[in-house]
């Protein structure tokens, strides 16, 4: 649809980080030309959902995540408290021992929609368990980041202090939206239970 046609209202959301990144967008009474139809008439809906199962399958977001993840780990060796690195923390090894895994289980999840996209299958509920558990995995580390650095890891980008460039407390800002963008975890719970489990709606 042509963002120009009369009816349509688009209005940006601005996000903690003060980001223009998503839209509410409105149509009003909307008359949409024939040559703008993609698919069967009346079956936009079918299209729509098929366009966000492609969307949740990006790998980018765990291995995204995972390049902050080493960071993290590599602060956490030349950090010290009391005379010794921080990785030598028993709570601190376990976080990053059990962020780890969750790594190697959120790219498993990718590779396996990625290997249904050149197999020609729409990932359907897999795309979402993929999306589910990438963009909670994000919120996971940060904050795992935000509790091995303390206060130091909650300031700003541009703090002479702040650890890492403030890397955790814009992943932490913006991890909100993961868990948003694409369909809420939410939605994404509701579409494992019904298409994958084959659960009832009620």
């Amino acid at each position: 649809v042509d963002m120009k046609t009369p009816g349509v209202e688009v209005r940006p959301l601005v996000d903690m980080l003060g980001r223009h990144q998503f839209n509410e967008v409105f149509f009003d009474n909307v008359r949409v030309p024939r040559d703008a139809l993609i698919g069967e008439l009346n079956r936009g809906w079918y299209v729509a959902t098929a366009t966000l199962d492609f969307e949740r399958s990006g790998i980018g977001r765990v291995i995204g995540s995972r390049k902050t993840y080493h960071q993290l780990v590599e602060y956490t060796r030349e950090t010290t408290r009391n005379g010794a690195a921080l990785i030598e923390h028993p709570l601190v090894r376990a976080k990053l021992a059990d962020l780890q895994i969750e790594f190697e289980v959120g790219k498993n999840l990718s590779y396996r929609v990625a290997w249904m996209q050149n197999q020609n299958l729409i990932p359907n509920y897999e795309a979402s368990v993929s999306k589910l558990f990438g963009s909670e995995l994000s919120q996971r580390l940060a904050n795992a980041g935000i509790e091995i650095m303390g206060l130091a890891g909650q300031l700003a980008p541009g703090s002479p202090w702040v650890p890492l460039k403030g890397k955790f407390e814009t992943l932490y800002l913006n991890s909100a939206a993961l868990t948003v963008a694409a369909g809420t975890s939410e939605i994404q719970r509701n579409i494992i239970a019904g298409r994958g489990l084959g659960m009832p709606r009620d």
